[in-house]
């Protein structure tokens, strides 16, 4: 359904500014009208990350007037496949100052606001509050659900994105005028579920295609042109290049937007995605061993002083870029499906070890339920090892 302008026009518009914006100054549907609302608006991007980087970048190139950035973390030469707003020469530089840098030299004209910090319960709020529009370019359950949360309670509307390997998802989300994040999802994925874009990877180009779509309903929204995603949900399939509209409703009995809410303030996000199940946790509370412990172990075994099986549950395209030696390669989803205790023995010790240790805790959980009361896992997983034991080896 086609909405009012979100924004009031800028009282004008430089000189400087009609050169610059001419392309849109002549599109009779933006105008001088559009471009003016465009300088007044005030929207903030979660994350200058893969969908941040794009979202970004054209917010500043459209004249959004004000932007505010969101984000903590530093730049890793990982991230430079996707995130496009960031260089070489930015790699351990702020993520947020790095992404104004850029923005800097794409648009003078727009002021940018930084937010170098965490979003968490005790800042959200305050900050939101200083914006007409949220674009959300998180790429973690519990955030995505404070975000929503955050936003029906400020009434503020927000434009969502998800990216993951060559699939991607894009919808608007405006309590006051249609449905909720939560509306669509009610209830995270249960823990190790779903992969994180660092487990599962993500298609560069990807993060352009859904990014840009992103500013397409933010600049929508504030202009009041077209109509905006809102009660719809964008899926792309890059592979298939195939793009489908689900209708979204609001539902009634959402626990934050419905006619009886049960949420009426920020929660424990963390509490209620879970990071791992409780199973995983509780197997895993007095059997995690460090990477250094590992190493004395692997040394005492190559001296025949123990024995003991080191058992890499990642895929095997993870096990092609990295690996700790002496490791064996049994996925994940092959305990999950029990058909890695049959590869594995009762006799001997199993040491597990991922990435980072959340998916090493989920297969724990399944060997110890089994039987296997001494199998532990590996805190930190494949990226303490390079970071502490074998910086040789490449990361990812």
């Amino acid at each position: 359904m086609s909405l009012p302008p979100l924004v009031e026009p800028a009282e004008e518009l430089t000189i400087d500014e009609v050169r610059r914006y001419s392309r849109h100054l002549i599109i009779p549907d933006v105008g001088m009208s559009g471009q003016k609302r465009l300088k007044n608006a005030k929207v903030l991007v979660i994350g200058a990350g893969g969908l941040g980087s794009p979202a970004l970048l054209y917010l500043a190139a459209a004249g959004v007037g004000t932007i505010g950035i969101a984000e903590f973390d530093e730049v890793d030469e990982s991230n430079l496949q996707r995130q496009i707003i960031h260089g070489q020469s930015d790699i351990g530089k702020s993520k947020a100052l790095s992404a104004k840098e850029s923005i800097a030299e794409a648009n003078p004209y727009v002021n940018v606001i930084l937010h170098d910090e965490r979003l968490d319960n005790d800042n959200v709020m305050g900050i939101f509050e200083q914006y007409d529009l949220i674009v959300d370019g998180t790429d973690n359950f519990a955030t995505r659900y404070m975000v929503n949360d955050a936003a029906v309670l400020l009434k503020k509307p927000y434009v969502w994105g998800s990216i993951y390997r060559f699939d991607g998802q894009a919808s608007v989300f405006w309590a006051e005028n249609g449905p909720c994040y939560r509306c669509l999802y009610p209830e995270p994925p249960p823990p190790g579920m779903v992969p994180s874009c660092a487990e599962g990877g993500v298609l560069g180009v990807l993060c352009a295609s859904i990014g840009s779509i992103q500013v397409n309903e933010a600049i929508k929204l504030i202009t009041g042109i077209g109509e905006p995603l809102l009660g719809k949900l964008m899926i792309y399939d890059a592979l298939e290049m195939e793009y489908r509209k689900l209708a979204v409703r609001k539902d009634p009995n959402c626990a934050i937007c419905g006619e009886n809410p049960t949420v009426t303030e920020l929660i424990d996000y963390d509490t209620f995605c879970g990071a791992i199940s409780t199973e995983a946790a509780d197997a895993a509370a007095d059997a995690t061993i460090s990477v250094t412990q590992l190493e004395t172990m692997l040394k005492e075994r190559d001296n025949g002083e123990r024995d003991f099986v080191l058992v890499d549950v990642r895929e095997p395209n993870e096990f092609e870029i990295n690996r700790i030696p002496g490791s064996v390669l049994i996925p994940k989803g092959d305990f999950l499906n029990g058909t890695a205790l049959e590869k594995l023995s009762q006799d001997k010790p199993v040491v597990l070890h991922c990435k980072s240790g959340v998916r090493s805790a989920e297969a724990l959980a399944v060997l110890k339920g089994a039987g296997y009361g001494d199998a532990v896992h590996v805190g930190g997983g494949v990226v303490a090892w390079v970071n502490q034991i074998d910086p040789s080896q490449p990361s990812y």
